[in-house]
Formats: structure tokens, C-alpha cells, sequence
């Protein structure tokens, strides 16, 4: 009896956690639509036009990448303070955007990273919707910087 009761809590917990991250995986990204398709728009802000996600969040560059490879996945606690930003189907263009300067790399666990102008991209956790606070900050080796819709840098 004592090893039915063991192996049931087992059973349950197993079913717990899978039910959490399941749950954490389907929140997702706040700029995946249910097509799996990546919408990178243009936002006037007060640093001039730059690339958002959907949700008006900003997209930055890492300056210590070198082509398109995402080094920031590769520095212990740097992919949970800048997620790539990531797609399941064809990144779109929204408007201003140039849809010919939006391509894809593969990244750790078989993902889709979004690219701008070779650039792979980025949001930043603690960053909320129309924010440039942390335009130009220096962490992880090198600096985030936003993207034009050009594909320059925005300091």
C-alpha cells in the first residue's frame, strides 16, 4: 500500500510540473500571432523610427554577435534578461518595415530566431510596451542597441 501511495504522489507531481510548463509554453511570446508568424512593425519614438514587436514592444541588436548567430545564448543568464525573438512561420513586415531585410537563423533547440538586416533579435524582459529605456544599455559583453528600419543601429 505504502508503494501505491508513493507512486500515485510520483504520478501526480510528474503531471503537476507537465501541466506548468505546458501552461508557461503556450503564454508564449507576446508577438507570436496563432499563425506562428512574427509581425515586426516601425514605431516613432523619441529616438526616431524603430523596430517593435506587435505589441509595441522594442527590438534591440546585440553588438557582440558576429553575423547571424546568437551569442547572447552562449553567456549564462543572458537569454532570460534577452529573449531572441522567435517565430514558428515566415517573419512579416508590418509598415515602414522592409520584408526583403526579415530572414530566420536556427538557434539552440531547433528554434526559429528572427533576423533584421543579418541582425538576430531581440526583446528584453524587463521592458514595457513603447519603452527605450534600455536603448544603448552595456550587459553581457556588449550593447543592445534598437534597429532603424534601415537595419543601423539606433544608440
Amino acid at each position: 500500500m505504502k508503494r501505491i501511495l508513493i507512486l500515485l504522489a510520483g504520478v501526480l507531481a510528474l503531471g503537476a510540473s507537465a501541466a506548468a510548463v505546458a501552461s508557461a509554453h503556450s503564454a508564449g511570446s507576446p508577438s507570436a500571432h496563432a499563425s506562428g508568424a512574427t509581425e515586426v512593425l516601425l514605431h516613432h519614438t523619441s529616438l526616431g523610427s524603430i523596430l517593435t514587436t506587435s505589441s509595441g514592444f522594442t527590438l534591440y541588436e546585440f553588438t557582440r554577435d558576429r553575423g547571424a548567430e546568437n551569442s547572447c545564448m552562449k553567456i549564462h543568464g543572458c537569454a532570460q534578461a534577452w529573449p531572441a525573438l522567435e517565430t514558428s512561420g515566415r517573419p512579416a513586415a508590418g509598415a515602414g518595415v522592409k520584408a526583403s531585410l526579415l530572414s530566420t537563423i536556427r538557434i539552440a533547440g531547433g528554434a526559429k530566431q528572427v533576423t533584421y538586416a543579418g541582425h538576430p533579435l531581440y526583446t528584453f524582459s524587463e521592458d514595457t510596451r513603447g519603452a527605450t529605456d534600455y536603448v544603448g544599455v552595456a550587459a553581457f559583453g556588449g550593447d543592445w542597441d534598437a534597429l532603424s528600419a534601415s537595419g543601423h543601429a539606433i544608440k
